[in-house]
């Protein structure tokens, strides 16, 4: 069964380039599964590209803020949680 630890919150989302701008309360690494859950928002998805001040990065730690390419719409507040399977 899957397990799900929330390792951020979303601060910003540019919907002209559909990436999210993550503030993180764990580690992240390209590559991990992700959900990401609001009121209005669950998507499901890998990470496929972070950058931190404009350069692509392979992981990030707890108190970084990052900007992830997203697959669908989300929205400020909304949480983030790395799955494990």
């Amino acid at each position: 069964m899957a397990t799900k630890k929330k390792i951020g919150k979303i601060s910003h989302y540019f919907s002209n380039i559909n990436v999210a701008v993550v503030d993180l309360a764990s580690e992240l690494k390209k590559g991990d599964l992700i959900t990401i859950e609001g009121p209005h928002t669950n998507v499901k998805q890998k990470v496929t590209s972070m950058q931190m001040e404009h350069k692509a990065v392979e992981s990030a730690k707890k108190g970084q803020s990052i900007g992830m390419k997203v697959s669908d719409r989300v929205r400020e507040g909304d949480l983030v949680y790395k799955v494990t399977l």
